[in-house]
């Protein structure tokens, strides 16, 4: 394998936009619709919209953000354009995170569904890992790995087949489930046992905002495409379009296909055979028997192809921490084909790692989902300051009203982080904090480098911000998150209400955007930096030959 070399600008409009569906078609619809019937009932269609158009207002911000720093792991260079290298460190570790976990979830998801016909592998009440679970996951994950390794034009041709596939298995079940099985009357039966902030946890903890999240993919191929300008804001808003059509459809045919008995005694009592691998079950069980078997190998093939593509973004996610120093420099090494093979080693001993703590699907979506979002809500403080430091700057995509979407962006991915609940907030905030931690001890005591070197002048503004959402998340309604939480519980104090809440949030959100945007770099250390990182995408487009510096 090669040391050096450089990444190839091969992905074009089909393979970006396939790239970004990939990623929002994985396990997400396998599982999602059935999870938010069972928190929201018919209000889950509703859930399955505000998730949409939580992530179209991050979609936009970073379409404008990713066109003009077109770079592979371009989302870790917009994190130290702002604020410098401790705020680009900790959004690293953010963005990293909630990457890596991302294929041991889909290749749970594919344990979780061939369990109904292979019972070896998740236990039966659970649903969380067995111990030959834990051997096969991590084998399957290896295949993910291998496949990788190949050129991103292989990935990207492989992923394109799968892609057609996912967006024809979802599209015919919506046709089958409701010709077998149409139940219009479920749209009013037992909303009494509904309340209306089972709507909005299921936004975060039912797999909404973590299935439509694949957006950001073709963002971080941003360096392997040769016309980043017009092909990243058509992948990212067309892949997010395309996917809310689908979802929203599988939500509708979920509700209006399964029998009234099996919810007697309200929504969250939904349930039937087998329903660990709730689509091919719910087949079964309304007489569709023969569409199940087409259900069980999607449960193999559109997590797989999540999988894969995830994997290669987490690489890539990698290859760009290295570059800016926030992770070790072998990771920027690349192969002949010109894959990032150092970080996806890394990646793959990473994600091994979170098999354990989260066994199950279930398990580790709202985890996910919180992280993730966190780690986008970067992007419109980033882009407000590129606003007013370099409206000069060329903007292949300029979004219009900027100024109104990029607060709106900011509230709405801390109200994602909310409903998910006082128990997943402290958990994740608390490893953060732990994580931010040991940099800091490593800083001072094994480097024992200057304090002024080390970035709080720009960096002070996260600790009240994830101090507040704790704060908020603790006075909050118990109604938020989900009832059942594996590794510990923290109850909310109930002393807001749903609405005052969410005010009480976006009221914060702008106070802390106010705050980022007074602490952002110096314009001449900002331009230094983007000055610099100008200089790498010009060295890479005339090595790869397409035009010279």
């Amino acid at each position: 394998m090669a040391a050096t070399g450089t990444l190839r600008r091969e992905a074009g409009i089909i393979g970006l936009l396939y790239f970004s569906l990939g990623g929002i078609i994985g396990s997400g619809w396998l599982f999602g619709p059935f999870d938010a019937a069972k928190a929201a009932g018919p209000w889950s269609i509703a859930s399955w919209i505000i998730g949409a158009g939580v992530v179209m207002l991050l979609a936009l911000v970073f379409a404008e953000l990713a066109t003009m720093l077109p770079k592979s792991g371009a989302l870790i260079h917009i994190s130290h354009i702002g604020h410098g290298k401790l705020i680009g460190r900790i959004w690293s570790w953010i963005l990293f995170l909630s990457s890596v976990v991302t294929p041991p979830i889909e290749v749970m998801a594919v344990l979780t569904y061939l369990n109904n016909k292979i019972p070896y592998f998740v236990h039966p009440s659970t649903h969380v890992l067995t111990a030959v679970g834990f051997f096969v996951a991590i084998a399957l994950l290896g295949v993910v790995v291998v496949f990788n390794f190949f050129a991103i034009k292989f990935v990207l041709w492989v992923n394109s087949l799968a892609t057609w596939w996912k967006m024809f298995i979802p599209a015919i079940s919506i046709i089958v489930l409701m010709s077998y099985s149409f139940h219009p009357g479920n749209f009013h039966l037992h909303m009494g046992s509904l309340h209306a902030a089972g709507m909005l946890t299921a936004v975060s903890t039912a797999g909404i905002v973590f299935s439509f999240l694949g957006f950001r993919l073709a963002i971080n191929l941003g360096g392997e495409t040769k016309n980043p300008g017009k092909y990243i804001p058509i992948a990212v808003i067309g892949s997010v379009l395309i996917a809310t059509l689908i979802y929203v459809g599988l939500e509708v045919a979920t509700i209006t296909a399964v029998r009234p008995e099996d919810f007697a005694n309200g929504w969250q009592s939904l349930s039937f055979k087998g329903d660990a691998g709730p689509f091919a079950a719910l087949a079964v069980s309304v007489g569709a028997v023969f569409w199940s078997y087409v259900l069980y190998a999607d449960a193999i093939v559109s997590p797989f192809g999540t999988g894969l593509v995830y994997t290669a973004n987490t690489s890539r996610l990698g290859y760009g921490m290295a570059e800016v120093g926030s992770a070790p420099k072998f990771m920027e090494k690349l192969n002949r084909n010109g894959v990032p093979w150092a970080s996806l080693l890394v990646t793959y001993l990473i994600a091994c790692i979170f098999f354990f703590p989260f066994p199950s699907w279930h398990q580790l979506v709202g985890y996910v989902s919180d992280i993730t979002v966190l780690s986008y809500g970067i992007g419109p403080v980033v882009l407000l300051i590129m606003r007013r430091r370099h409206p000069e700057e060329p903007r292949p995509f300029r979004l219009k009203g900027a100024n109104i979407i990029a607060p709106l962006a900011f509230i709405a991915s801390n109200w994602v982080i909310f409903w998910t609940g006082c128990t997943t907030v402290t958990f994740l905030f608390g490893l953060l904090g732990s994580l931010f931690l040991l940099y800091a001890l490593w800083y001072y005591l094994i480097a024992r480098k200057p304090s002024a070197q080390f970035g709080w002048k720009q960096a002070w503004w996260v600790f009240p911000y994830f101090i507040g959402m704790w704060v908020l998340s603790y006075i909050g309604p118990s109604t938020l998150g989900p009832e059942h939480v594996s590794l510990f519980n923290v109850v909310p104090l109930d002393a807001l209400s749903l609405g005052w809440d969410m005010l009480a949030v976006a009221v914060f959100s702008l106070i802390i955007l106010y705050m980022a945007l007074g602490s952002a770099l110096p314009r001449e250390e900002a331009d230094r930096y983007f000055a610099d990182l100008k200089k790498v995408e010009l060295l890479e487009e005339y090595e790869e030959g397409t035009e010279s510096p």
